[in-house]
């Protein structure tokens, strides 16, 4: 009897153990899924578009073959390559990172750009009309193309995030929550999104009282004005984040001026904000960071536009 009770009692120790480890890593791969939000919330801000001009019954099959295709980035070929460098090239995580961060800079400065000198020139003509069955496989790829970046600056950014203790299998648990919980977030948000208006729509004609009526009303009204939104704040959020990945990958290398700069003036900043202290101190350290984003992104948009010269191509646009 006292053996089996010291067995119950070596198993329910087991069992809490198991369950603090399940615990440690989920709240990881949260942390971690965080320090990516910048493309996260870029990601979500572009893929819309890959459905525009399509019918609207082939919206959500399309949104579902990105995500599959996005799955299939993140889970059989990046995060084995993110496992492969965690340990075997440790030193190559901080440049890669911070070849991300550059490139996000860039991408939203090319953004910021465009939209205070717009230009006409939005790529060349297609030559002959597509098939429906063709212009959707065609706009399938090129998201699957495009999300394979971000993707790899998502896996990038949550493998810097996990304490280099971990063990390979917990890295590897952390990255694939990490990949399909921000698949799931970004293309369940995406859904919802493309779908507003018909879901607007069907309140606005179908509702069973004025206010689900006005309300589906004010969903179609208000989403032309919450994508333009979006795609402020997903620039924004790619600039900062690029930003800031930039400023800890110099600190990393031994070049800490910028991000001591940066942290002085927040907490002057701060000082006296009593409970907004926090707020302030992470509203001002982004800002400076953004700053930081949108000077190296407009930096590297004229030698985008060169590299793009000598390879006889056009100049590579923002997504």
């Amino acid at each position: 009897m006292s053996g089996l009770l010291a067995l119950l009692d070596d198993v329910a120790g087991i069992a809490k153990i198991a369950a603090t480890s399940v615990d440690d890593i989920a709240g990881q791969a949260m942390k971690s899924g965080a320090k990516a939000a910048g493309a996260v919330i870029d990601d979500a801000a572009v893929t819309p578009k890959y459905v525009d001009g399509l019918p609207a019954a082939r919206e959500l099959p399309i949104v579902g073959k990105i995500a599959l295709g996005s799955l299939r980035n993140k889970i059989l070929i990046l995060l084995p390559i993110a496992l492969l460098l965690s340990s075997f090239a440790p030193w190559a995580i901080m440049p890669l990172l911070m070849l991300g961060g550059a490139y996000l800079c860039f991408e939203g400065a090319e953004k910021v750009h465009h939209a205070l000198f717009p230009s006409g020139d939005h790529g060349p003509a297609t030559a002959e009309p597509q098939s429906a069955e063709h212009l959707e496989a065609s706009k399938v790829a090129g998201a699957i193309k495009t999300d394979f970046i971000l993707s790899a600056e998502i896996m990038t950014i949550a493998l810097s995030a996990i304490p280099d203790e971990h063990s390979v299998w917990r890295e590897a648990v952390v990255l694939g929550l990490v990949g399909i919980g921000i698949t799931a977030v970004v293309y369940g948000g995406v859904a919802l999104i493309v779908k507003a208006d018909d879901i607007g729509l069907h309140l606005a004609r179908s509702g069973r009282s004025g206010l689900v009526r006005g309300i589906g009303r004010g969903i179609v009204r208000g989403m032309p004005a919450f994508m333009r939104v979006l795609t402020v704040v997903g620039t924004a959020a790619m600039i900062w984040v690029g930003g800031s990945i930039i400023v800890h990958g110099l600190e990393s290398f031994g070049l800490t001026a910028p991000g001591h700069w940066i942290e002085h003036m927040a907490e002057v900043a701060s000082e006296g904000a009593g409970g907004f202290a926090a707020a302030v101190h992470w509203t001002v350290t982004a800002f400076f960071d953004g700053i930081l984003g949108i000077i190296l992104g407009f930096v590297l948009i004229p030698l985008a536009k060169a590299v793009a010269r000598l390879r006889g191509g056009g100049v590579p646009a923002a997504h």
